[in-house]
């Protein structure tokens, strides 16, 4: 999308649909003052999708959100770091299948 003309990153998300995920880029053309949203479905059973770090470098907190709290693994990713300082990377809050345990309190 960036040879395009796509060249600013705007948002990456993701989507749990349970039996797949869906990230969700949404990027815009500065020149034509336009958006553009790209999907790409994720199989749930094994999450993995390659970075855009390289052509968009926005990209890099978004991927680390998505791996932390969906559990989707980045591959082609250099830098390792975690948002979460404390995180035990064992359950993924955005998940459906996540539920509120002893190392989690619900505030109300």
């Amino acid at each position: 999308m960036k040879s395009k003309g796509f060249e600013y990153l705007k948002k990456i998300t993701a989507v749990d649909y349970t039996d797949h995920f869906e990230v969700i880029y949404l990027v815009y053309s500065i020149k034509e003052g336009k958006d553009e949203i790209i999907k790409v479905k994720v199989p749930a059973e094994s999450p993995e999708i390659q970075t855009v770090v390289k052509r968009y470098p926005a990209a890099d907190w978004y991927e680390r959100e998505m791996s932390e709290m969906f559990g989707i693994k980045i591959t082609g990713r250099s830098a390792k770091r975690l948002l979460l300082e404390l995180w035990n990377g064992s359950e993924y809050p955005l998940r459906k299948s996540f539920t509120w345990g002893k190392d989690y309190k619900r505030v109300d």
